[in-house]
């Protein structure tokens, strides 16, 4: 599997994929355990150039060209472990994604979200729905004060690749539920609205997440055209799209009279019934939950 992996994820020392990366003054990356382990042995260069080494280590790099191409290389580990799920396992257990988030690479890659230049903005998003899949760097990303302001502000900011990296590391981060408070809390329920409605369906399945929260639910019912949108999307989207759609409007329809009934004086009733027979199981399971919502309301007309 290491063969895979972008060199730059490889100890020169070990040959393994490291799991605590530091930079070098000879401007080499190795794994902490690695080249302190030559350190301990009593050298005082680097493996590779024999340049002199100070006595303490480095951290994660902080110069914006060291950040940059780490962020590209966090990008192709992100590349490679979303095609193989045997790499996705190994990083798992070998720990370089937690590692990196120990290490404060967090606020490198938040720091990039605003001030990157080029690709970066978006690399870095990228990075943050990479490192999230791991459940305890939820937690830990979420928790970060600048980390889902930052994407929020990506998302109504930032161009059409930025908006949709920023909208997946939403949704990624947002499978935690304190993440789904702090989106709300940071304005991004009108942000991802705007953002369906200009055609980016992935905004729709973090508006999907966030539905299941009483204040975003609330902020959607009173958002105009809301119903529209969706119902749009129902009908012309993406088979993921249509699946999110589905359930965020089970929710509402739920939650409010208001928009169930407007719901079925705009034909959804029938829509969804024509949804039944859709090649996508979960697609068909939302119509079925929104056709027993939907029929509740018309019951209690």
């Amino acid at each position: 599997m290491a063969s895979q992996l972008p060199d730059d994820f490889k100890c020169p020392i070990s040959l393994e994929i490291m799991s605590d990366p530091v930079i070098l003054s000879s401007g080499h990356t190795f794994d902490r355990a690695s080249i302190q382990r030559w350190l301990d042995a009593g050298h005082r260069t680097c493996p590779i150039t024999k340049l002199p080494l100070p006595e303490p280590l480095p951290s994660f790099p902080t110069t914006p060209s060291a950040l940059e191409e780490k962020l590209n290389s966090l990008d192709q580990l992100s590349r490679v472990s979303k095609r193989d799920s045997a790499i996705r396992r190994r990083l798992a257990e070998s720990g370089p994604k937690v590692g990196l988030v120990a290490e404060g690479v967090v606020g490198k890659v938040v720091y990039a979200l605003r001030c990157g230049v080029g690709d970066s903005r978006a690399v870095a998003a990228t990075v943050l729905t990479s490192l999230a899949v791991l459940e305890v760097n939820k937690v830990t990303i979420g928790s970060y004060p600048d980390a889902i302001p930052g994407l929020v502000f990506l998302l109504q900011m930032g161009n059409s690749r930025e908006r949709k990296e920023a909208a997946t590391a939403l949704f990624t981060l947002c499978s935690f539920p304190d993440n789904r408070v702090r989106a709300i809390q940071y304005e991004a329920v009108p942000i991802l609205i705007q953002n369906a409605n200009s055609g980016l369906e992935r905004a729709v399945e973090v508006l999907g997440l966030l539905a299941k929260c009483k204040p975003a639910r609330d902020e959607m019912v009173r958002f105009s055209g809301f119903l529209d949108i969706l119902i749009g999307i129902v009908r012309n989207g993406s088979s993921r799209g249509v699946q999110y759609a589905l359930l965020t409007l089970s929710f509402l329809c739920c939650y409010s009279k208001r928009m169930g009934l407007e719901a079925l004086r705009e034909g959804l009733f029938e829509t969804c019934v024509g949804l039944l027979d859709d090649d996508n199981e979960k697609v068909r399971r939302n119509a079925k939950t929104l056709i027993q919502v939907l029929q509740g309301k018309r019951e209690n007309v």
